[in-house]
């Protein structure tokens, strides 16, 4: 929930039991997005500096990421989860390894305006950004069984197809859950399929 003068910005609901909580006490700033790790019991929340990631079982905080960023806009986990990525209203995209340090892997600036949403390919070594310049950048990100051997990342393509309105071009980005498609929505009002 977006007001941030309350602590009830996050609620978990665990379908199972019919029950819902709030795992927060006390405001750690503007959430902008959450997601949840795809194997272990972590949840990832994405404030305006910051990503806190959490232990459901334990309930504590776990690691806390600085994405040298002035305003985090999206995040996506990786398939594997030992990888994060973020999106910035100041043209960045951040990508952590979550082994190696919490502070940003590497720092992606192809984008000319607001990064709006970032995505994962569940099963293809690619990622996505979209961003206000009316642009989806996907880029080949390979994360290595080796943990001595850091992810290789290449961008790959630039999609155009959305028409800028009111200062705003692609808001999200997400991919098909088997196929190497992209989907893209835009302030235009229109979504696009790219194969």
């Amino acid at each position: 929930m977006p007001d941030h003068s309350s602590n009830l910005q996050v609620l978990i609901h665990q379908v199972s039991r019919r029950r819902s909580q709030n795992p927060f006490r006390k405001n750690k700033g503007l959430v902008q997005s959450v997601s949840f790790h795809p194997v272990r019991p972590y949840f990832f929340v994405a404030t305006q500096r910051s990503v806190r990631i959490y232990n459901l079982v334990k309930q504590e905080m776990t690691k806390k990421l600085q994405a040298n960023s002035k305003w985090i806009s999206s995040m996506a986990v990786h398939p594997g989860g030992d990888h994060v990525i973020c999106g910035s209203y100041d043209c960045r995209l951040s990508w952590f390894d979550l082994d190696l340090s919490t502070k940003p892997y590497r720092m992606l600036r192809h984008h000319k305006k607001a990064v709006r949403g970032v995505a994962y390919h569940r099963l293809y070594p690619l990622f996505a950004s979209a961003s206000d310049d009316g642009s989806v950048i996907v880029c080949h990100g390979t994360v290595y069984n080796d943990l001595l051997q850091n992810p290789l990342i290449v961008p790959v393509k630039v999609l155009r197809g959305h028409v800028i309105t009111h200062d705003l071009g692609v808001l999200d980005v997400t991919f098909h859950p088997t196929q190497p498609w992209i989907f893209s929505s835009g302030a235009d009002a229109s979504i696009r399929l790219f194969t």
